[in-house]
């Protein structure tokens, strides 16, 4: 793989120094770590962004909710305009950030901003019993105890948000999503690696896609130094019924604003979808009316059909803005479905490391 950024190069040096003079401080106890009162686990990679973290942490929400956990989620909120520490409530992707909405409105869970994790945790803590006493009675209408769950009282969990690199507070389990993009990345700013991949030595569980397993197990061998649990995940994207794929025509434009834009295009051919063009913003991009005015253009050069976009980005989109794109046609929001290859085992891990 060629390096992103190739001026960047002589950068990367000075980058690496930083990142390790961090490590170290918190490796011989000078940085301080903080430590909520519920358990809490850390979802994040290695890699800046695109590596699909975001449907980790729904899949995970759901998961352990629907087993009987009090969920909640601490995010910084990237980009957010909002201040301090606040509990995402609506849908104002401006104030809260787009993937604290996103996850907000996918699980129906509490999701905490801030730039303090440890802060929005303590907020999280101090709502809990409202919160808990909610979860425990839909748990024990409609689930049996799950292996390490008491029916009889819902404990809490956190799970943080791109929380690999955040070591300022403290985790019960560091859970890692790792791509067969990111073993051949390199580091910022050079490449999009946060990280190398020998840090990955940190971790409690790798999580990789089914579709990668065969191709990254090999060379985890020669990556870490000890051994880690490794989890499976199936992701597939889910059109909106009833036209599924067709929901947006025969040549929709695709469009996004995420760190990997080419996965989505790739993944919206082999489900199927007969893209004419996909344009690509910068992650997390906020969508103005002249971006509008350029999708425009697309469709109009390519006789589109309609549009198409992720979950991520739709949050992002006004009614007036939406509106102006469905004078093409269709705009179909595709949602990134992630479930764990073997959940028992996932319910167990989690259930013996949060006894």
């Amino acid at each position: 793989m060629k390096a992103r950024r190739r001026w960047a190069w002589p950068l990367v040096p000075f980058y690496a120094g930083i990142t390790g003079f961090k490590n170290a401080l918190r490796s011989i106890g000078i940085a301080r770590v903080r430590r909520l009162q519920q358990p809490v686990i850390s979802v994040g990679s290695i890699s800046a962004g695109g590596a699909g973290k975001t449907p980790l942490v729904i899949a995970l929400a759901k998961l352990m909710g629907g087993q009987g956990w009090a969920v909640d989620v601490l995010t910084r909120g990237y980009g957010r305009k909002g201040k301090g520490v606040e509990l995402v409530s609506g849908e104002d992707a401006k104030r809260f950030g787009d993937e604290p909405v996103l996850i907000a409105r996918a699980t129906k869970l509490p999701v905490w901003v801030g730039k303090s994790r440890f802060a929005a945790g303590r907020k999280a803590e101090k709502s809990r019993p409202q919160e808990a006493e909610a979860a425990k009675t839909e748990a024990d209408s409609s689930l049996a105890a799950a292996p390490g769950v008491q029916q009889d009282k819902v404990r809490g969990v956190h799970i943080l948000d791109d929380g690999f690199q955040h070591r300022r507070l403290a985790r019960n389990v560091d859970l890692v999503l790792l791509t067969t993009a990111d073993l051949d990345d390199y580091l910022l700013p050079a490449g999009n690696l946060r990280e190398k991949p020998a840090k990955l030595e940190r971790a409690d569980v790798l999580v990789v896609r089914d579709r990668e397993f065969k191709r990254i197990a090999p060379r985890l061998h020669h990556i870490l130094h000890k051994s880690v649990t490794i989890w499976q995940i199936r992701r597939r994207l889910r059109f909106p019924a009833p036209l599924g794929v067709l929901s947006a025509g025969l040549r929709p434009v695709a469009f996004c604003a995420i760190a990997r834009p080419e996965s989505f295009a790739e993944m919206l051919k082999d489900a199927g979808c007969g893209i004419v063009e996909a344009a690509a913003f910068p992650d997390h991009h906020a969508f103005s009316a002249q971006d509008i005015d350029q999708l425009l253009e697309v469709a109009k050069r390519r006789r589109a059909s309609g549009f198409v976009t992720t979950e991520k980005d739709a949050v992002k989109l006004t009614d007036d803005l939406r509106k102006r794109l469905e004078s093409v046609g269709p705009v179909v929001v595709v949602e990134l479905q992630v479930e764990f290859v073997d959940t028992e085992a996932v319910m167990k891990y989690l259930g013996e490391r949060l006894a």
